[in-house]
């Protein structure tokens, strides 16, 4: 491996999900690289405990609770990270949820919420940053998707529909942005070993089993190389490179696997 094209080491890193899973894993593994680091999330336990992690480490890492979706909390973000660290260099989009339904059992709410978390609030902590990243080192935007961002799955279409529309805003913006310098870095996890099923707006039957998963601390790992390598996009897990492989090569047979896997 090469030198690395971003050195970690005294950026200042904003975190949102950070409670648990990829997110906390994320906060922890970024202080430990040298960086600052604030972690948000709704989850006042979870955040305790990171913070307690934090401190047993003696790690340069603050937390806020916060909602991603409230303008009120995203304000109160900004002000936070203004007074603590003076600005940002690196923009975690992390927090996310999902509904796991037939789309017809599924209800209009149900898609709004998974919208308004994983896409629209996405969207306003970037325009809301981008000024602070634009005074910042090395800035970079990272948005963690999904492989479900490249291939849409049975009983997850609202999860599907809004990491597709990560996928397209940060192809979009990765654009515009480098007349700013500021990166785009797209990561799409497969599964992983976290406690995402239990937070779900709703729940049917799922085909997936997230025990079975890639460790959030391997997750962590890749996306702070990703991030030192200055990567656009990673897709992880053997499954998960093999899913969107197989859906770029043989889409007609994916449709195939995957109207099986209903039936």
């Amino acid at each position: 491996m090469g030198m690395p094209r971003r050195t970690l080491s005294g950026k200042r890193v904003l975190i949102t999900g950070a409670s648990d899973g990829i997110g906390q894993q994320v906060a922890l593994a970024a202080a430990r690289a040298g960086c600052r680091v604030l972690g948000i999330a709704r989850s006042e336990t979870g955040l305790e405990s990171l913070a307690n992690e934090a401190k047993s480490q003696s790690l340069n890492l603050f937390t806020l609770r916060g909602d991603v979706t409230k303008p009120l909390d995203r304000e109160n973000m900004l002000a936070m990270v203004r007074e603590r660290f003076g600005g940002l260099d690196v923009l975690v989009n992390n927090a996310g949820i999902g509904t796991t339904n037939l789309f017809q059992d599924d209800s209009p709410e149900s898609l709004r919420t998974v919208m308004e978390t994983n896409l629209f609030a996405v969207a306003e902590m970037i325009r809301m940053f981008i000024p602070e990243l634009q005074q910042g080192e090395q800035p970079l935007i990272v948005n963690v998707s999904s492989i479900l961002g490249r291939r849409g799955v049975p009983t997850q279409s609202a999860y599907c529909a809004s990491k597709f529309a990560v996928q397209g805003l940060s192809d979009a913006i990765r654009a515009e942005l480098c007349k700013v310098n500021i990166g785009v870095l797209v990561v799409n996890p497969g599964l992983t070993n976290t406690a995402f099923a239990k937070h779900q707006v709703a729940q049917a039957k799922t085909p997936f089993q997230h025990s079975s998963g890639m460790a959030p601390v391997q997750v962590a790992r890749k996306i702070l190389e990703a991030i030192e390598a200055d990567k656009a996009e990673i897709t992880l897990t053997a499954q998960g490179k093999l899913l969107v492989l197989m859906n770029r090569l043989f889409p007609r047979f994916m449709d195939w696997v995957l109207r099986r896997q209903v039936q």
